[in-house]
């Protein structure tokens, strides 16, 4: 069994902003395979299903972003699963709009979110997908940044990136992570802003 876990924010003034690209994921992979991420447990929506043959748990923590990691936890504990069944879609604003990057494990890097789930967990060792949401610019500080709102065209990308990262997470239930990093680790770098 999997854990997929999408961070963000739950009220409705944080829906498309930067940081709720983790939800957005978690609900194109919802919307693929027909999982309804609607019942509240582990203090997150959460939603049951199969994905490559194999049983998943989708969940959207409702805890807000700096402490996604206890409702994760929660959950963890509850189905006795170890880091390595977790596979985390997040926001990452060093990468450009739309980019994806996945990983094995690792730091936070910075990532709030990401920081509570390591320290809930007490390891790094789980699967992220990091979500591209554009270079925080210049003069503007880095929470009202990641709290701003997509414009028309950047939405459209980061949807399309959204689903993409959804494919990543059957790739790497599939076929393994190291399958997923080949094919879709940088695969926009090219892409617009």
């Amino acid at each position: 069994m999997y854990i997929i876990a999408g961070l963000g924010n739950p009220d409705r003034k944080y829906k498309n902003t930067r940081h709720n690209a983790g939800f957005m994921a978690v609900d194109a992979l919802a919307e693929t395979y027909g999982i309804r991420v609607s019942t509240r447990k582990h203090r997150a929506l959460t939603g049951k299903g199969l994905i490559a043959g194999e049983q998943v748990l989708l969940m959207k923590p409702q805890t807000y972003m700096n402490l996604s990691g206890e409702s994760i936890r929660d959950a963890m504990d509850f189905y006795h699963l170890k880091p390595e069944n977790l596979i985390v879609f997040c926001d990452d604003v060093n990468l450009d709009l739309g980019v994806l990057r996945i990983r094995k494990s690792g730091s936070a890097g910075g990532h709030n979110g990401l920081k509570n789930i390591i320290l809930q967990l007490g390891s790094q060792d789980f699967q992220r997908v990091r979500i591209g949401v554009g270079k925080q610019p210049e003069r503007m500080d880095l929470i009202d940044f990641v709290l701003s709102h997509f414009s028309e065209e950047e939405l459209r990308v980061l949807q399309e990136a959204a689903g993409e990262a959804a494919e990543a997470a059957s790739v790497m239930i599939q076929e393994g992570t190291d399958a997923a990093m080949n094919r879709f680790n940088g695969r926009k770098e090219t892409r617009p802003e």
